[in-house]
């Protein structure tokens, strides 16, 4: 893990801040080094390459833990010898979030609104918003609507993950948020 990320990270937990307000300060970090990120993004992995200039967050991302973005491949050197590498930008729209230990490729934008399942491969861009993308390679496999009917059935408010969170709100992650929510509104 590099050093400046590690740092970055170390600053926010003694900082103490919460949400955006602690993800701003590992963001600052990225954009010192070169990466394009809007407001209001979550970024729990360290996403520097050797070309962080070629990556465009938008506003209001979540990049899930272990997530690699891929802004340059070697490979065609085997095949041709006078190409050194391969190169492209990777844009992740407006409210995306990339799932756990996905890999973003060279050369991918990611239209508003999707949602990258984990450990997916994204080998191409998605312009259709509101969709679920996954698999290797990535591919269409759902929509906003599906899972808003799953997240209606097995979210917050179903009764076996709302009586979890209000008794073991150390297992959460926003703690401290769903022990005041649990405190006022489960009786």
């Amino acid at each position: 893990m590099e050093l400046g990320y590690t740092i970055a990270r170390i600053k926010a937990k003694i900082i103490g801040r919460k949400g955006y307000a602690s993800g701003e300060i590992i963001n600052q970090y990225f954009r010192r080094k070169g990466v394009e990120i809007g407001k209001k993004c979550l970024i729990y992995s360290n996403i520097i390459t050797n070309e962080p200039y070629l990556i465009k967050i938008k506003n209001d991302v979540v990049v899930s833990t272990d997530v690699c973005f891929v802004t340059h491949d070697y490979s065609i050197h085997s095949v041709c010898p006078k190409i050194g590498n391969l190169f492209g930008n990777i844009v992740i729209g407006n409210n995306c979030f990339i799932g756990e230990r996905a890999i973003v490729m060279y050369g991918v934008e990611l239209a508003d609104n999707i949602i990258v399942a984990a450990g997916s491969v994204v080998t191409k861009s998605f312009s259709e918003s509101n969709i679920i993308i996954g698999g290797n390679p990535a591919k269409k496999i759902g929509n906003w609507n599906k899972l808003l009917d799953t997240g209606k059935k097995y979210g917050y408010e179903y009764p076996i993950t709302r009586e979890y969170a209000v008794n073991h709100p150390e297992m959460m992650v926003h703690r401290k948020e769903y022990q005041e929510w649990g405190s006022k509104n489960v009786k």
